[in-house]
């Protein structure tokens, strides 16, 4: 099937210039604001060194000087003490937004004892390089380590990849914010929420692949400052941008007003032109992959094995018709990559990885994704474990900006990962058991279709289980205008089942469903609990008018995050706030919401 969730161009000259020219006059009044504020700061510190240095000089004068004094030392001495006042008292008020407040203190007054006049963007690239500089520490603990059973030999080597990662954007944060005065690190705060959103998700995905023990317990307590300044980071980026909150609410309301249709603008050139192609046939692959040896390949992995280690623009793979049974991995150097098949029940990637078989959950994925940029249509993604294996991941997502149109992803427990940055779903059928869509992205899947196998005989099945650790966290599952119903094989016995929405994997747990059908066989709570009451106090769960038999709110569970939000809450949950999506161009043909449909 074609791109047919995507729109042709649609020139709006004269609104683009009434646009520009407004946006011209909100810079030059948010600049000479800006301007004044500065002078006023400035005049504020003059002011308060001053009166630093007139105290100093009095306690001066009330003691006698010691024989060492002189008086150069005692005319510099008053500016020091006051510069280091000032960055100490910095570093407090930062730190007071935060929920780990010592560890805040402690870490960023060393980082800055020797930058007495420091700035807060200073601050802020000192909470990134802080936790930078723990992960460091807690690589060079846990190589000390040793595991005889080859699952914890499996789940630590997955451990030190994901704290590389979490490193490596760590120091992309750090990299984005130099050089930037205050009101350049406001317009960044979405890819910094994202980045760090990220490096949390990491270190949590690092601890739960050990089971249950002594190992786990270990990597925890290791982990528990890099825990605590990654937390901090977020609670700092939210503070340092809210100084120029009241600049915002141009660029706000353009967010949440954008036109139905339009892609964001982290849909670069060369993607728009694959999108417009209007499908597949109209591609130019860079390879072909054929089963029968009609292609470049007969494996996908060879395929990707092949590109180019440095390649401008997107690299597209076409798969052919077939079953492909192999594991595949777009690695991270693998940066905008495009593949296609001919169609989600006909290029289909399988396999039969499981945890019962001694695989960790995070290994068992028949296909990962983690290079940004990654996009996926007609596509099918299967894991055949079964029910009996538990965990088994048939696609795991970790690419920023990945996009999957009309594709198929088929398992039973865990078979979607959405495990990590901004991912976007689109008319794609969607099948498994038990917590089958879970992770800790920022998540929308619209006009999905979303099937609930039938579980094993003592299983329950619930459709989603979020992953967010962090109430700053910019993450979440979104589900708009999609179908939730049982399948061929569940809808007859349906009955002897118990069927939910979701339940909280993490402490901020957050989902939106919103616009979807729901089927009858969802039970009246809507929710499940995780463990006892964990999690119910802190995690989100939102409704905005659904339809369908199991649509009904009034017998939903009363944890106080459990709501039936109004429109205007619904819309920050929608495609283009919640994922920064902008300027998409319209098809009135095939119209895609990045606002509400209705």
């Amino acid at each position: 099937m074609a791109f047919q969730d995507f729109d042709l161009i649609s020139q709006r000259r004269q609104q683009e210039k009434k646009q520009k020219l407004r946006r011209r006059l909100t810079i030059a009044a948010v600049s000479v604001v800006t301007l004044l504020l500065i002078a006023a700061a400035t005049i504020c510190v003059l002011v308060y060194q001053k009166n630093e240095h007139v105290t100093t000089e009095q306690n001066t004068k009330a003691s006698p000087a010691t024989p060492s004094s002189s008086s150069a030392s005692a005319t510099t001495k008053p500016t020091t003490v006051a510069s280091v006042n000032v960055a100490e008292k910095a570093v407090k008020t930062v730190c007071a937004s935060t929920d780990y407040k010592q560890t805040c203190e402690d870490s960023l007054l060393k980082a800055v004892k020797d930058n007495h006049t420091a700035q807060p963007q200073d601050i802020l690239r000192a909470s990134f390089a802080v936790a930078a500089a723990e992960i460091d520490d807690v690589i060079k603990k846990a190589a000390a380590l040793k595991f005889d059973d080859p699952f914890k030999k499996a789940a630590f080597n997955d451990c030190m990849v994901l704290l590389k990662d979490a490193k490596e954007e760590l120091n992309t944060s750090i990299s984005s914010v130099t050089g930037k005065d205050l009101t350049k690190i406001s317009t960044l705060k979405p890819e910094i929420n994202n980045w760090l959103s990220a490096v949390l998700s990491y270190q949590q995905t690092c601890i739960d692949g050990f089971p249950e023990g002594e190992e786990k317990t270990s990597m925890q307590k290791m982990l528990k400052t890099f825990r605590e300044l990654g937390s901090n980071a977020l609670a700092i980026v939210s503070q340092v941008s809210s100084i120029f909150s009241a600049f915002g609410d141009e660029a706000h309301r353009k967010l949440v007003s954008v036109d139905d249709g339009e892609f964001p603008t982290w849909v670069n050139n060369d993607l728009r032109r694959l999108l417009k192609a209007g499908g597949p046939n109209k591609f130019t692959p860079n390879v072909t992959v054929a089963k029968d040896g009609s292609g470049d390949f007969t494996t996908i992995s060879k395929a990707l094995g092949a590109m180019p280690k440095k390649y401008s623009g997107r690299y597209v793979i076409y798969v052919k018709e077939g079953v492909y049974d192999e594991s595949v991995t777009v690695t991270k150097e693998m940066e905008n990559v495009t593949m296609y098949g001919d169609g989600s029940q006909k290029s289909i990637i399988t396999g039969k990885k499981n945890y019962v078989d001694g695989v960790p959950t995070f290994q068992t994925a028949t296909f990962a994704a983690l290079g940004d940029g990654f996009m996926a249509q007609s596509l099918g993604f299967r894991n055949t474990a079964g029910p009996e294996k538990h965990q088994a991941v048939a696609l795991r997502v970790q690419a920023d900006r990945s996009i999957f149109v009309n594709c198929r992803m088929e398992g039973y427990q865990d078979t979607l990962y959405a495990q990590t940055h901004r991912q976007f779903y689109r008319s794609c059928y969607i099948t498994g058991t038990v917590d089958f869509i879970f992770g800790d992205a920022a998540a929308v899947f619209q006009n999905c279709l979303i099937y609930v196998r039938k579980p094993m005989d003592n299983q329950q099945t619930i459709v989603t289980a979020q992953g967010r650790i962090d109430k700053r966290e910019t993450t979440g599952i979104v589900i708009q205008n999609c179908r939730i119903l049982a399948d061929d094989k569940l809808e007859p016995e349906k009955a002897k089942f118990r069927s939910y929405l979701g339940r909280p994997w993490k402490e901020y747990s957050r989902t939106v469903v919103m616009e979807t059908e729901i089927g009858d066989f969802i039970e009246a709570e809507g929710w499940m609990e995780w463990s006892g009451d964990f999690a119910l106090k802190t995690l989100f769960y939102a409704e905005y008018n659904n339809k369908g038999a199991g649509a009904s709110t009034t017998g939903r569970v009363k944890w106080p995050g459990c709501k039936v939000i109004k429109k205007e809450d619904a819309v920050k949950f929608s495609v283009g706030p919640f994922l920064q999506g902008e300027t998409w161009l319209k098809n009135p043909d095939v119209p895609v919401r990045f606002g509400m449909f209705t």
